[in-house]
């Protein structure tokens, strides 16, 4: 028996299965955006959502033998009160369905917690508190967190988020959205000399700044866009490892863990340890697998399966 899990968020669709002693599996789609455009409106996205879901449950559900024994969905962004988007209607919605449909219990969590609990999965963070940085184009926070997913909110932008610099300069660059993957490996090509100064300031750090430096020189044709996509990773590695202090001396914790799209990229993976190592920082990181780092179904329902094995299946 096991968990199918759902996540609609603003950008990917996915379903995963979790059930105990195997890996879990997913299926995932990108939302399609149009060339030139910075990203979807909510109603655009939730209609592509809704088109999605039926065929990838199928496809997700062919690869299962056991039967299900209850359905985990993200409904919300946040486990906060006031924390909504549209988005999240088209899975909840569609998860609650099918577990009245099959008379097995429907259960709630919230798309960052699914986000932290599939980059612990196998990433080798111990037991206990640790830092968590959220890093996706919806979300740039520093959190307080552990192996029981309770959740605070201590840091993060006080602006743009940490995606939305990365696909704002790659649209300006004339990269296909999302721009992560492109930019990236654009940025092999380039060199950072640190050219965008650091604008951070406590537990907050800032983006737009930056975003604005990358795109004057973008439209003034002022530096190689090899070297602007790699000013950009500096920048990111910078700003979060200044975050990572910040969070290390108000907390006293020691261990990191990153997840989110913008933590998946290998360059990132790179630059981050040797920034935290250059200022002498204590703290430990530990990285999501790439494919649970950015938007999944899989922290879903391993979240469902967990609460299942607790309360034996009962409704939360």
């Amino acid at each position: 028996m096991g968990v199918l899990g759902i996540d609609t968020s603003c950008y990917t669709t996915s379903a995963a299965w979790a059930e105990e002693g195997s890996r879990p599996i997913q299926e995932r789609r990108i939302l399609t955006v149009p060339e030139g455009a910075r990203g979807l409106q909510q109603s655009g996205a939730l209609f592509q959502h809704v088109n999605n879901l039926p065929e990838m449950v199928e496809r997700l559900m062919a690869r299962v033998d056991g039967p299900v024994e209850a359905v985990c969905a993200s409904v919300k962004p946040r486990p906060v009160e006031g924390s909504y988007m549209p988005v999240f209607l088209a899975g909840s919605g569609t998860a609650r369905a099918i577990a009245a449909s099959l008379r097995v219990p429907f259960l709630e969590t919230t798309h960052q917690q699914g986000h932290v609990r599939a980059a612990m999965y196998e990433s080798g963070v111990p037991e206990g508190d640790f830092l968590a940085v959220h890093l996706s184009g919806g979300t740039t926070e520093l959190l307080h967190t552990g192996s029981d997913l309770h959740v605070d909110l201590i840091g993060g932008t006080a602006d743009l988020n940490a995606g939305q610099f990365v696909d704002r300069t790659g649209v300006a660059l004339g990269l296909p959205f999302p721009c992560g993957p492109h930019l990236e490996k654009l940025a092999e090509g380039g060199e950072a000399k640190s050219r965008i100064p650091l604008s951070a300031n406590g537990l907050e750090v800032h983006f737009s700044g930056a975003e604005a430096q990358a795109r004057r020189w973008a439209d003034g044709n002022e530096l190689p866009p090899e070297d602007i996509a790699a000013e950009v990773y500096s920048y990111l590695a910078r700003a979060i490892a200044h975050l990572l202090i910040a969070g290390e001396e108000k907390t006293g914790i020691h261990t990191a863990l990153l997840t989110g799209g913008v933590a998946s990229s290998a360059r990132f993976r790179r630059l981050l340890p040797e920034r935290l190592a250059r200022k002498k920082s204590k703290m430990r990181v530990y990285w999501g697998r790439p494919e649970f780092s950015a938007d999944n179904a899989v922290g879903v329902a391993l979240i469902g399966l967990e609460r299942c094995k607790k309360t034996g299946g009962e409704h939360q």
